[in-house]
């Protein structure tokens, strides 16, 4: 079971492609929700409020389950579409791509744009920095003071996440293991007598 996936921590660089007097602007940018794309493309409108086209792609979800590409006026297929098939050739989620285009005056053709769009795309994420994360599920213990050393030991050993802790009559942690360790490690966690074990609903 694959247990990673490829993301963006920050904004990358502006980089600029070019192609018969036409300018291909792109952008890459982290995002968590659908509603970041609207919010960064309109920042992106007003700092080129004389741009002809802003043609986007996105990918979300951990699992990749998620995405959408735009053409906005452009060819059916020659823009969103290229751009989509670098966060894919780049194995991307939680990733926005988009790709302001200036009118040069001579037109480009259906293969000039998918390779401008495309070009400018990969320039963007070249200039990104990826990083690669693991799928964690999270859990919830809970137990008493004299459990602690016991509960410590196994959360080091089996390199368990510490997420968030309280403390007041009882300890109660949020903790989070590798997917692919979960049944494994929530068993070893279970087996702990006297810790009670919630498995976060999400």
């Amino acid at each position: 079971m694959k247990d990673t996936y490829k993301t963006i921590t920050t904004p990358s660089p502006e980089v600029l492609f070019k192609d018969r007097n036409s300018k291909f602007y792109g952008y890459a940018f982290p995002i968590q929700d659908e509603s970041q794309v609207k919010e960064y493309i309109d920042v992106l409108k007003k700092q080129h409020h004389q741009a002809r086209h802003w043609c986007y792609a996105w990918v979300l979800g951990k699992s990749y389950e998620r995405y959408r590409a735009n053409d906005d006026g452009e060819p059916s297929n020659s823009a969103g579409a290229p751009i989509h098939g670098q966060l894919q050739a780049y194995d991307l989620t939680n990733t926005l791509i988009v790709v302001v285009r200036y009118f040069g005056g001579t037109k480009l053709g259906v293969g000039g744009l998918i390779n401008a769009y495309r070009t400018a795309a990969q320039q963007a994420l070249e200039a990104a920095v990826i990083e690669e994360k693991t799928i964690d599920i999270e859990f919830t213990i809970i137990f008493d003071y004299p459990l602690m050393n016991k509960v410590m030991r196994v959360i080091k050993e089996q390199n368990i996440k510490i997420i968030g802790q309280q403390s007041a009559m009882a300890c109660e942690y949020t903790l989070a293991i590798r997917q692919k360790d979960f049944e494994r490690v929530s068993v070893l966690v279970k087996n702990i007598y006297g810790v009670k074990f919630k498995e976060s609903d999400d």
